[in-house]
């Protein structure tokens, strides 16, 4: 098993349209004002931003995000990733009963040189960090659709 690779997935069920979810989602650089745990969005051209994240652990992880997919009618966006994590990230924006179901996929491996010392002690701390940042940019989003 390589102890530095990961794969997430979590669904976020949300009362707005998809095309408003989407319409959000797809404004990277607004991502600061609604989820604490991004810290910054730079803006390097039309397609790409350097992002900086922190949840609860005390380290930053800096990526560049370049756009792959953009495709409103399927509700698909998708970012290639390297830095201090390599991989990709997907958000699938489907219509449900209540309003939206967001799903978000990630396949990353870890570049950041104490993570990767780190790695097989604390996988399961790293894992619990992203789920609480998840759990977080769920209900911020949430109360940014609220005030659309």
């Amino acid at each position: 098993m390589d102890w530095t690779h990961y794969r997430f997935r979590s669904l976020w069920s949300l009362p707005a349209p998809p095309a408003t979810v989407y319409e959000v989602l797809e404004r990277v650089e607004d991502y600061p004002r609604w989820w604490r745990q991004v810290r910054e969005v730079v803006r390097v051209d039309e397609s790409t931003a350097v992002v900086r994240i922190r949840s609860l652990l005390p380290y930053d992880m800096t990526f560049t995000a370049r756009e792959v997919r953009r495709d409103p009618a399927a509700g698909v966006l998708e970012v290639a990733m390297s830095g201090d994590v390599d991989g990709w990230a997907r958000w699938t924006v489907t219509a449900q009963e209540t309003g939206t179901l967001a799903r978000y996929d990630q396949v990353v491996d870890v570049r950041k040189p104490l993570l990767r010392r780190f790695a097989v002690p604390g996988r399961p701390v790293f894992r619990l960090n992203h789920w609480l940042m998840m759990r977080a940019g769920r209900r911020g989003l949430a109360g940014c659709l609220e005030a659309v």
